[in-house]
């Protein structure tokens, strides 16, 4: 019996794949809808809604450089539609950093006006671990002065109610830890990357989560927004126990989890500050976090391939030769992922032209792929070898070398 031809076989291999891609494509296209449904279903009207009492709060702000819009955002924290004392505890670990300036100017601006909230500056060197903004909030909790605990990082931007309801949270029964969802914030209006960045946060990582929140599948805890309770922190090892681990924030809903608390996420997005201004900004920050999710959960950050449905059916388009099917499954896929984009859009109130997500679409899918093949990360400067359980160790170090 003769054996296929080696043309016969690049055909039925071509085939193979084009069918391969196209039915991912499918599949990926019934997951956006659910996507965009389940966006319709979270941020329905009247959740949210804050809880009874206003306990005293003090929110922890580790800050590193004077990054862009900072003073408007610590502003926005001394200023909340909030019934009970707060403190804010800003911190770096130079004393150089210019970000000192504009937290002076700031207290200054508040000891004019008299205003209730405190605001302390913490300005200590000291080195706790590989983890720097860890680092830095374990020498933050020197002066905390109150029990409820709210770290959020120094690139989130919120609105007036955001104690209200992140403290309201927190105070529901069986509550341990409660964290936010997040949009993304370009610094400037009309610039490309930007918008790119900002498209990333808000057409895949949102829809993402959501899906995973509705399914029951995700376990989230972000950067974004931390709340806890000095009491819980202490049960699960204070900041301490997180200052070698590159995702911090994970472990710590992790943590508080395994103490049988719950962890909660409010229907409401704060901003996250989008400022990279080139592709390899882009690249290099998402690859990062394509990194650490993989590491977190490699067969479920592998099945997210099929969360790519355009790329997917385009590649199916081409091992197919254009075939009729493989362009119809391509139109359904552009059609899904531009519905998706709106309906997040509506929820999180931005306006913006549509052309550009489908450009986000092709990029994003090219990251998932390059974070198979990466080691590395970098991360305000420093590289970083990242093991197997999360840890970080800086390159050159014993391990990472």
């Amino acid at each position: 019996m003769p054996f296929p031809s080696t043309d016969t076989l690049g055909t039925l291999l071509t085939d193979a794949l084009g069918w391969g891609f196209g039915a991912m494509s499918a599949v990926g296209t019934l997951y956006t809808l659910v996507a965009a449904d389940s966006a319709q279903r979270f941020f329905a009207p009247g959740g949210a809604e804050p809880g009874a009492g206003a306990p005293a709060v003090t929110v922890l702000k580790p800050l590193h450089g004077a990054e862009p819009g900072l003073a408007a955002r610590l502003r926005a924290l001394t200023t909340q539609e909030y019934a009970g004392p707060v403190q804010v505890v800003c911190g770096v670990q130079a004393p150089d950093d210019p970000a000192i300036a504009i937290v002076k100017d700031l207290i200054a601006e508040l000891e004019a006006a008299g205003g209730p909230v405190r605001l302390d500056l913490v300005v200590d060197t000291t080195r706790h671990g590989a983890n720097a903004k860890i680092s830095n909030v374990i020498n933050l909790m020197a002066v905390a002065r109150h029990e409820v605990l709210v770290l959020a990082d120094s690139d989130i931007a919120v609105g007036p109610d955001y104690l209200a309801r992140v403290v309201g949270a927190l105070s529901r029964p069986g509550v341990g830890l409660v964290t936010c969802l997040y949009r993304g914030d370009p610094v400037e209006a009309g610039s490309f990357w930007q918008d790119q960045a900002a498209r990333a946060v808000d057409h895949h990582f949102l829809p993402n989560v959501l899906v995973g929140l509705r399914l029951g599948l995700a376990k989230p805890c972000f950067g974004s927004t931390i709340a806890l309770t000095d009491e819980t922190l202490g049960r699960i090892g204070g900041f301490a126990a997180f200052r070698d681990i590159l995702a911090d924030d994970h472990a710590m809903g992790m943590a508080v989890r395994a103490l049988g608390l719950a962890v909660a996420v409010p229907p409401f997005v704060v901003a996250h500050l989008a400022p990279e201004s080139s592709l390899g900004a882009v690249l290099d920050h998402e690859l990062r976090w394509a990194r650490t999710i993989r590491g977190l959960d490699p067969g479920g950050y592998a099945g997210s391939i099929v969360t790519h449905p355009v790329p997917l059916a385009l590649l199916g388009a081409i091992f197919a030769g254009w075939h009729a099917w493989s362009l119809l499954l391509l139109g359904l896929a552009v059609a899904a992922r531009l519905v998706l984009q709106v309906t997040i859009d509506a929820r999180i109130t931005r306006s913006r032209p549509r052309w550009p997500g489908l450009i986000r679409d092709v990029l994003s899918f090219l990251v998932f792929v390059a974070s198979f093949g990466i080691r590395r990360v970098s991360w305000r400067g420093q590289r970083f070898s990242v093991k197997s359980d999360g840890t970080m160790v800086p390159v050159g170090e014993n391990g990472g070398s």
